[in-house]
């Protein structure tokens, strides 16, 4: 991709950017996929600074930003649902004209009591289109499923991560790849990965995640470089 390949970037960190960066130009807009890949590249030059070969911690923070942007919501499931790749695979395993049933739980049902998913067939398409059409909401004044917990947590979610990451590179000094924090600095960028699954299962999994960040960090803090002693 051009903004990919106007960074400069190479090796595994190039490769991971290739398919993130267009990904999220897809699931929202290019506005989104360059202030991703913004945050990334500044990581990796404060890695060169420190003299930290192989960009681990700008992959720690290219895998897990894009994690947490790319949260599965209303607009994402509409999206993904419409995808061509999908159809074909459908007629591949089961053959032209297969009947199609898209298993939903959506957050009205939930808030009304009805704790399981409902089968509904093409019919549902329309509504699919309009939704994937309205994914450019996401996160702003007029999105109207932006008011949930769920989607509120996750957006925190991205706002506390991009926080930590300048914190972290902030520590990166000269030399830092030699003296542990470097490899402290990779171990707290990959903790997103502890978030996992839907609904309460996800919650659970970031109140996890929280604690563990908050150990780590206060570790990151106490951590005193030779340089400094």
């Amino acid at each position: 991709m051009d903004l990919v390949d106007a960074a400069g970037v190479d090796g595994e960190l190039a490769r991971v950017l290739r398919i993130r960066v267009p990904d999220l130009a897809a699931y929202q807009n290019l506005a989104l996929a360059g202030r991703y890949l913004d945050a990334v590249l500044r990581v990796a030059r404060a890695e060169d600074a420190a003299g930290a070969a192989g960009n681990r911690l700008a992959v720690a923070v290219a895998r897990n930003l894009y994690k947490l942007m790319a949260y599965k919501d209303e607009y994402e499931v509409a999206r993904l649902h419409l995808d061509p790749e999908l159809a074909r695979r459908v007629e591949e395993q089961f053959g032209p004209g297969s009947r199609v049933a898209y298993m939903l739980h959506p957050p009205l049902l939930r808030a009304v009591g009805v704790d399981r998913k409902i089968a509904l067939g093409r019919t549902a398409r329309p509504a699919f289109r309009a939704l994937r059409a309205m994914r450019r909401l996401r996160g702003t004044p007029l999105d109207p499923f932006g008011a949930t917990a769920q989607r509120r947590a996750e957006r925190r979610l991205v706002t506390g991560y991009v926080a930590v990451v300048n914190e972290l590179v902030a520590g990166l000094d000269a030399g830092a790849a030699g003296d542990g924090r470097h490899e402290s600095a990779v171990r707290i960028a990959e903790l997103p990965d502890m978030i996992r699954g839907y609904e309460d299962v996800k919650t659970a999994n970031i109140a996890r995640y929280e604690e563990s960040l908050r150990e780590l960090l206060a570790a990151w803090r106490a951590e005193r470089s030779p340089s400094r002693v």
